[in-house]
């Protein structure tokens, strides 16, 4: 049998169940409203949303690749490339650009043409220490971590605090060794 050929993130976004933009984009802003009514702290909702995100990351990465085709990556560069152009459209509709590599490649900008959680968002006065889409740092850590990529994800740009555009920054902290099963027979 010939090996499968790894999917596009087009082609995975196509055959995905999707659920409407506006539900799913409504329903995380009452999330993070909720939030922000029970923590009361901005900066403790920021924590909760990274959370949030690194719970479902944990997750997510088994149904990207089930449904992907995505063979091991080489490197943190490729793998970079991989969550841009399939992980961030197959789950959210949505492509990014892999820039400003750091020099031994372990560091890089996520820069998202498009941000689907914050149709409808303006931040009043109040939360303007908020990372209103914290919850995709949290994602893309604990997708990582799955993989055996210690990171770490913050957000430089956002436009919701008045910056030009949606940057991410990825840091690769170490790559941790695969564990496997205790062999009985020994």
């Amino acid at each position: 049998m010939a090996p499968v050929a790894p999917r596009s993130g087009e082609a995975v976004f196509a055959s995905v169940e999707r659920v409407n933009a506006e539900l799913f984009t409504l329903t995380y802003g009452a999330i993070v409203r909720q939030l922000l009514t029970d923590l009361e702290e901005v900066e403790e909702v920021n924590k909760q949303l990274d959370q949030m995100g690194y719970n479902i990351g944990i997750r997510l990465i088994d149904e990207f690749l089930a449904k992907s085709n995505v063979s091991r990556c080489v490197d943190f560069k490729e793998t970079a490339e991989v969550i841009a152009k399939v992980g961030l459209k197959m789950f959210l509709g949505v492509t990014a650009s892999v820039t400003n590599w750091d020099a031994d490649g372990s560091s890089c900008s996520l820069i998202l043409e498009d941000n689907p959680l914050v149709d409808f968002v303006e931040l009043p006065d109040t939360c303007q220490g908020l990372y209103y889409c914290n919850i995709l740092n949290g994602v893309i850590r604990g997708a990582l971590e799955m993989v055996s990529m210690k990171t770490e994800v913050n957000w430089v740009r956002d436009m919701l605090r008045g910056d030009d555009t949606y940057e991410l920054r990825v840091k690769l902290l170490k790559q941790v060794p695969e564990e496997y099963p205790y062999k009985d027979d020994e």
